[in-house]
């Protein structure tokens, strides 16, 4: 064995070094800090990171790009084309009159050879819609009515993301507690255990108590074993919502706790009818069923567009002579389709008939999930007033048991059994405020309440 003398100097001096290695080594990306995090950090954490809420920002973008392109589709187009071609003629003949050289003027054929030849062209076209049957019309409003749409589907995927974060930030203080639970239980069972060994030696109790309690403190490893297992489960869960590594520490600041709810639910049912994005969104899609139908029906109504070109051709490049233009009005009015416009039509207003539908099922589907999350909250708050009684009367028994097994009057299995039932009221207790405060975090998502 090797031993070191420091000197109170020394000793300073490598103790400021450890100092700085320490900080060095928290400052390295294999030694990151853990990070603490409040329920709003972690909610704010999500909105700003998750691809969820990214992917509903994207298509809110494009949607808006839509509205343009739709209306682009009542501006002028205008085109510039151009063309070069070369052929070979055919070769033929013609009739020549040579008065000289034939007698009564008759005429004779003369041959023409082939000959090779190029063509160039040029032209600018301009288009311009003035009447199309309420179909760029239509177009255009449902476009803007898909910008609606995508914009309410933004707010529904932040509303979902605040869900998921808060849900995943409760599933940590959960097992968190349940850890801790679950080593109080270990720790009453060892403590027991030296009890029972102690009167063992003394020869005051049988060997089946200690094989007993060995057995009890056996499945009670095992369960802070799980325990622990399901707190890195709900911490890597977590750190994928808010978009971190899944390997991030976290520290998580608040507590499980109760707060009385004063909604009663027909409020909740009336804010969710005004405020869900879901519903506004069905909504939507009905108006835009019934604008399809417009658009469909102007398949059988006249279209008028005003027209002007310009050409030129040449056979030198690039063909800039022979200029000619023309100025008109095209107006088309379908006779025959073969039963198209028809369908169309019909389809159209079966999708009016099929997004109606979808809205009062929506409708029908907010209520029952409003229902749903509040009797479920009142529900766990029932849980924890029985539960927080049981935890009282269970620690009181298992006082009580404790001191008759070591009076000589009670049993070991009297120890065990009332050590299972206070972890059990504990671990309900814990189990109604997680359901109180997750059943009441789905009610403010099936509500609609605004992410702040």
């Amino acid at each position: 064995m090797v031993k070191f003398i420091l000197s109170g100097r020394r000793v300073k001096q490598v103790s400021a070094l450890l100092t700085g290695t320490l900080l060095m080594a928290v400052s390295l990306p294999g030694f990151a800090a853990p990070l603490e995090l409040t329920l709003d950090e972690a909610v704010a954490m999500a909105l700003k990171s998750n691809p969820s809420v990214k992917i509903s920002e994207s298509e809110l973008e494009k949607a808006n790009w839509d509205v343009s392109v739709a209306k682009a589709g009542k501006a002028p187009s205008v085109s510039l084309s151009h063309s070069a071609s070369r052929y070979k003629t055919a070769e033929s003949s013609t009739y020549v009159y040579d008065y000289d050289a034939t007698p009564g003027n008759i005429p004779y054929k003369v041959p023409v050879p082939a000959y090779l030849t190029t063509l160039y062209s040029n032209s600018i076209n301009m288009t311009l819609p003035l009447y199309t049957g309420g179909k760029l019309e239509g177009t255009i409003d449902n476009a803007k009515l898909a910008v609606k749409v995508a914009d309410l589907g933004v707010t529904e995927a932040q509303q979902q993301i605040k869900l998921d974060a808060t849900n995943g930030y409760y599933s940590i203080l959960q097992t968190r507690n349940l850890v801790t639970l679950r080593g109080e239980s270990l720790d009453r069972l060892t403590e027991h255990l030296k009890n029972v060994e102690a009167q063992y030696n003394a020869g005051t109790v049988a060997k089946t108590d200690v094989l007993r309690s060995e057995v009890e403190k056996a499945a009670a490893e095992q369960n802070v074993i799980i325990a622990k297992n399901s707190y890195e489960l709900a911490v890597s869960s977590l750190n994928n919502i808010i978009s971190l590594p899944l390997d991030t520490e976290l520290i998580v600041k608040d507590e499980l706790k109760y707060q009385k709810y004063d909604k009663t639910l027909e409020d909740c049912i009336k804010a969710a009818l005004t405020n869900r994005p879901g519903l506004a969104q069905a909504q939507v899609n009905v108006d835009i069923a019934k604008t399809n139908i417009k658009v469909a029906e102007s398949g059988n109504k006249l279209t008028v567009a005003a027209t002007a070109s310009e050409k030129w051709h040449d056979s030198d490049f690039p063909g800039a002579d022979y200029n000619a233009w023309s100025i008109g009005i095209n107006a088309s009015y379908n006779l025959f389709d073969g039963g198209l416009v028809k369908a169309q039509v019909k389809g159209s207003k079966a999708q009016l008939t099929k997004a109606t539908e979808q809205l009062r099922q929506t409708k029908d589907s907010v209520q029952l999930e409003v229902r749903q999350a509040y009797l479920n909250m009142l529900e766990a708050e029932k849980r924890i007033e029985t539960s927080k009684v049981a935890v009282v009367k269970g620690e009181e028994d298992y006082k009580i048991a404790q001191v008759r097994y070591s009076a000589g009057v009670g049993t070991n299995l009297d120890v065990i059994d009332s050590q299972v039932a206070l972890t059990s009221a504990k671990t309900d207790y814990v189990q109604a405020l997680y359901d109180y405060n997750t059943s009441r975090a789905k009610l403010n998502k099936a509500m609609g309440i605004a992410v702040k």
